[in-house]
């Protein structure tokens, strides 16, 4: 049970270096009314890095208790997380977790159980793409890591998080299924192995959401569960800045349709963690690149001739000064 006076003391603790400290404190004040008397648990997955790391970023100014996991060693995410947060009420924690493993996972579940006790939120958002390139030109071995990550990655991890919440007895929880390019079919040219593996997610959310909702005939339902209400969603971040977008790009694809729908990490987290924790009920698309935005960035950029904020008119990314970038074009967060 997550408890506020003990998430207050505990909050204070991580020590925060005497020079930053007033600009923390400064920061959380900014974000005073964002800050909940209610937090919530966490559990987000590849969250050292990308989205993730923007979605834990968002929960935190907001008050909530994180876990990050990632395949890589997250302690350096967690370490500016705390440093950015020290001030406010929110936690974070992280553990190195490979999502093909199930003893991996399930170690992240028991982890997450015992770091933050109430899991509210668990949103499966680790995944790659091997590259963009020929199918043909893919080696066996990174078919297999792109089947594993992201489809039996997911797999895995909703339904360790689905047996976890079906023991948390008078909580509503949420699973978030992270979807992508090609999820609506059509062709994913370069990206052949990775749509496939996102197609399927709708269709795993559909059948958990029938399950959840009605049972499966011949079955009891289970009573262990009962008291527990689970949930289970898709959520589309859409095209953002990051190693899976930007890697093997062109100049030709970073002018469009990067130019005009990609956006960076924390301005979908911005958007879409409020969505996330509005979302109610089961079997919701939480969008980032909605119909009506999508719309409006074609407007401004078809009729209007808005230029893009994020790459010139040669394909290059534009870099902001004072920030740092990799050399693929990523802008590091931390």
């Amino acid at each position: 049970m997550l408890l506020l006076p003990t998430i207050v003391a505990a909050a204070l603790s991580p020590g925060v270096p005497g020079a930053r400290r007033g600009a923390v404190h400064s920061a959380v004040s900014r974000l005073a009314m964002q800050q909940t008397s209610s937090p919530k648990g966490v559990v987000i997955t590849g969250g050292a890095g990308g989205v993730g790391y923007a979605y834990a970023d968002e929960f935190l100014a907001r008050g909530h208790w994180v876990v990050i996991c990632d395949v890589k060693d997250p302690e350096p995410a967690v370490m500016a997380l705390r440093q950015k947060h020290g001030g406010g009420l929110g936690r974070i924690y992280g553990c190195t977790t490979d999502v093909s493993s199930a003893e991996s996972v399930g170690a992240l579940a028991q982890f997450a159980k015992e770091q933050i006790g109430t899991v509210h939120y668990w949103i499966n958002n680790a995944g790659i793409n091997g590259g963009r390139r020929p199918f043909t030109s893919l080696s066996t071995q990174t078919v297999e890591a792109v089947v594993k990550v992201n489809l039996i990655g997911v797999l895995l991890c909703t339904l360790e998080a689905i047996k976890l919440m079906r023991t948390q007895r008078g909580v509503e929880s949420h699973v978030f299924n992270t979807v992508g390019s090609g999820v609506k079919g059509g062709g994913t040219p370069g990206y052949a192995c990775y749509g496939a593996t996102k197609r399927g997610l709708p269709q795993l959310t559909d059948s958990l959401v029938k399950e959840l909702d009605d049972g499966v005939e011949g079955y009891e339902p289970d009573e262990a569960a009962r008291g527990a209400k689970v949930n289970v969603h898709t959520l589309s971040p859409g095209m953002v800045f990051t190693d899976l977008l930007l890697n093997d790009s062109t100049p030709k694809l970073r002018k469009f349709p990067f130019g005009v729908l990609a956006a960076q990490p924390p301005e979908v987290a911005q958007d879409l963690v409020p969505k996330i924790l509005a979302t109610s009920g089961n079997g919701q698309k939480v969008e980032f690149l909605t119909t009506d935005r999508i719309l409006t960035k074609f407007f401004e950029r078809f009729v209007q001739g808005k230029k893009s904020e994020y790459i010139d008119d040669n394909g290059n990314v534009i870099k902001v000064p004072g920030a740092q970038y990799l050399d693929n074009g990523v802008r590091v967060q931390y």
